[in-house]
C-alpha cells in the first residue's frame, strides 16, 4: 500500500521506541518472546508480557528504518504521524513505566523540532498543497518531494488523521510547561491555523461534499493565486469522488466541521451527505449473542482509526458501540475457529522477498458493506482497537499470531557473511513483529511498516482522545463535537444495544506449524 495511511504515527514512536529499553529489566527479553508465555500466564499477569512487547516493537524505531533522523519524518513513502498518543508530558512518560523522563522528552523534541522544519521547507516549496501532505519521498540527501505519482494530487482522509495527531502533540507539548515546549508547540499551532483557513479551500466542493483526493492545478503556485484551482479527482468519472464513509474519512469531516469556518448551512449538509452510510447491523452467529455495530467497509480494524483520536467513547453509547464491535471482531474469528483478526495489511512475502500485493478487503463480510474480500491473511495489528477496549484480550489475539513460525522478526533471511557478523554484534535486523501470516502458516509477510506496528503500540497506550479531548474543551468546540456524534449516532442506534453482555472471545486454535523456518537471527 506504498503510503499506508501518512505514517501517522511517528510522533509517540519517535519517543516510545529510543526509550522503551527503560520498561524492563537490564536483561532484554529473547526477540521470539512471544513463545516463552502462555494464554494463562498473560491473563494472569499480562504486564510483564506487554513490557516484552513495547520492548521489541520499539526496536522499529531506527535511522533509515522507519524514519530518518536526519529529518525527522517517517518512511513508508509518506506524510507522516497521526494517531498517536504522545508522551511528552511528565504525566504521559510516567504513566507508561519509563524512568528517563528528561531524555525521553529531549528525543521527542528534537525530532518534532526537525519535522516541524521539514514540513515548513515542503510548504514553501510546495505551496499549492495548502499545508496537507500528499505521499512523498525523501532521504539523507534529498529533501521532501511529492512521489511521482502524487504531483498535483492531496488525500483528504489521511492528512485528518495527521492532523488529529499534531492537534494531540500540541497539547502534550504544552502541558509539559517549559519554553522550549511551549515554543514548538506555537510553532506547530501556527501549521494547524494554517490548515484551518486553506482546507476548505483544497477540499470541499460544497454542498457538504469533501472531496476524496484533490487535484491541484499547479502545487508551485500559492493557494490563493489567480491561476491556481482545485478540484475533486474524479469527478464526472462515474466513480464517488467524495469522502462519504463514517470511517477513517470522518477525522477530516470534523476538522472541517469544527475548525475551517464553514457556515452553518455547510455544516449541516457535511453530516446529511454521510448519513446514509452510517448504518446499524446485527452479527450474528449460533451459540453467541447477537452483536450491534456499524456496519463496517470491510470491517477491517483499520477503519476504526477514529476512535483511537477522537473522544467519541465519552458518550456512554459511543463507549457501547465500540467495544460491541472488538466483541463482534473476536467473537468472528472464535467462531470461524481462526488463529488471529483481519484487518487491511501487506500480504506475504515471495521466495525473493517480493511481497505479492496489499490485501485492502479483509474484515467480516457479513457486517460489511463489501462483501467480497480475502480472508487467508490474519494481522496482529487487527487488535489495535481491542487493546484500547479490552487490553488483556487483545494482547492474547496478538500473541496468538505473533507466536507463529516467522512472525518475530528480521529484515534478512540469510544476510551476507559481514552483515550477519554485524546482525549479531548489534541486533540492527530485529525490529519485532512480522506483518502478517497466512491463516495455514505456510508464508508470512518478512516485511514492517507504520501501520502494522506502532497501531498496536497505540492501542496498548489507550489512543489520544484524553489529549484531543483537552485540547477541545479549551477551544470550546467539544460541547459541539459531543453533541453532533450524539445527535448523528442517535438516528441510527438507540440504547441498550444488543450484544454488549457478550464476553469477548478468545483464541482457542493456533497458526498451523507447517514446518516453515524461522529467520536466521530470531529462532525459537
Amino acid at each position: 500500500m506504498g503510503f499506508t495511511p501518512l505514517s501517522r504515527l511517528s510522533y509517540l514512536t519517535s519517543i516510545l521506541a529510543l526509550t522503551l529499553p527503560t520498561l524492563v529489566s537490564s536483561s532484554p527479553p529473547s526477540c521470539r518472546f512471544a513463545s516463552q508465555y502462555t494464554p494463562s500466564q498473560i491473563l494472569s499477569s499480562p504486564q510483564s508480557f506487554e513490557n516484552d512487547l513495547l520492548y521489541w516493537e520499539g526496536k522499529f524505531h531506527q535511522h533509515n528504518v522507519s524514519y530518518n533522523a536526519l529529518n525527522g519524518m517517517t518512511f513508508d513513502g509518506t506524510g507522516d504521524p497521526g494517531a498517536v498518543r504522545w508522551i511528552l508530558s511528565g504525566e504521559g512518560v510516567s504513566d507508561n513505566g519509563l524512568n528517563d523522563v528528561e531524555k525521553a522528552r529531549n528525543v521527542a523534541v528534537g525530532i518534532l523540532e526537525k519535522k516541524w522544519e521539514s514540513y515548513r521547507t515542503f510548504n514553501e516549496t510546495f505551496p499549492g498543497f495548502g499545508g496537507f501532505l500528499p505521499w512523498f519521498a525523501h532521504s539523507e540527501f534529498t529533501p521532501l518531494t511529492p512521489t511521482w505519482d502524487w504531483n498535483n494530487r492531496v488525500p483528504a482522509l489521511d492528512n485528518g488523521e495527521n492532523i488529529w495527531g499534531i492537534y494531540a502533540t500540541i497539547e502534550a507539548l504544552q502541558r509539559v510547561g517549559k519554553k522550549r515546549y511551549t515554543d514548538l508547540a506555537n510553532k506547530w499551532e501556527g501549521y494547524l491555523n494554517y490548515l484551518k483557513t486553506t482546507a476548505a479551500r483544497v477540499f470541499y466542493h460544497g454542498s457538504g461534499q469533501i472531496c476524496a483526493v484533490a487535484a491541484i492545478n499547479n502545487q508551485s503556485l500559492t493557494v490563493d493565486h489567480p491561476d491556481q484551482s482545485y478540484t475533486c479527482e474524479g469527478l464526472g468519472s462515474g466513480g464517488n469522488p467524495f469522502i462519504d464513509d463514517p470511517y477513517e474519512g470522518q477525522s477530516f469531516m470534523f476538522f472541517l466541521y469544527l475548525f475551517g469556518s464553514l457556515n452553518q448551512t455547510d455544516k449541516t449538509a457535511l453530516l446529511e451527505f454521510k448519513r446514509p452510510q452510517l448504518v446499524s447491523v446485527d452479527w450474528a452467529m449460533q451459540g453467541y449473542q447477537n452483536v450491534s455495530v456499524q456496519k463496517g467497509f470491510w470491517f477491517s480494524a483499520h477503519e476504526n482509526w477514529g476512535w483511537m483520536q477522537l473522544p467519541y467513547t465519552d458518550i456512554p453509547l459511543m463507549r457501547n458501540l465500540y467495544e460491541n464491535m472488538e466483541r463482534a471482531r473476536t467473537c468472528d474469528s472464535h467462531a470461524k475457529r481462526l488463529p488471529g483478526m483481519f484487518a487491511s495489511i501487506n500480504n506475504s512475502t515471495d521466495q525473493n522477498g517480493e511481497i505479492i500485493g496489499y490485501i485492502s478487503n479483509a474484515g467480516i463480510p457479513a457486517i460489511a458493506n463489501q462483501t467480497v474480500q480475502e480472508l487467508d491473511v490474519i494481522t496482529p495489528y487487527s487488535t489495535m482497537n481491542t487493546m484500547i477496549v479490552n487490553k488483556t484480550v487483545g494482547l492474547l489475539w496478538w500473541y496468538n499470531m505473533a507466536k507463529a513460525r516467522r512472525m518475530q522478526s528480521m529484515f534478512y533471511d540469510q544476510p551476507p557473511p559481514l552483515l550477519a557478523l554485524l546482525i549479531e554484534l548489534v541486533n540492527i535486523d530485529l525490529y519485532g513483529s512480522s506483518e502478517s501470516t497466512r491463516i495455514d502458516g505456510t508464508a508470512t509477510s518478512a516485511f514492517v511498516s507504520w501501520d502494522s506496528k506502532v497501531t498496536t503500540v497505540n492501542g496498548l497506550l489507550g489512543g489520544v482522545a484524553s489529549l484531543v479531548r483537552a485540547r477541545m474543551q479549551r477551544q470550546g468546540v467539544y460541547e459541539e463535537f459531543i453533541r453532533v456524534v450524539t445527535e448523528e449516532y442517535g438516528r441510527v442506534f438507540s440504547s441498550p444495544l444488543k450484544g454488549t453482555s457478550q464476553g469477548f472471545c478468545l483464541p482457542d486454535i493456533e497458526v498451523e506449524d507447517v514446518g516453515l523456518v524461522d529467520f536466521t537471527t530470531c529462532q525459537v
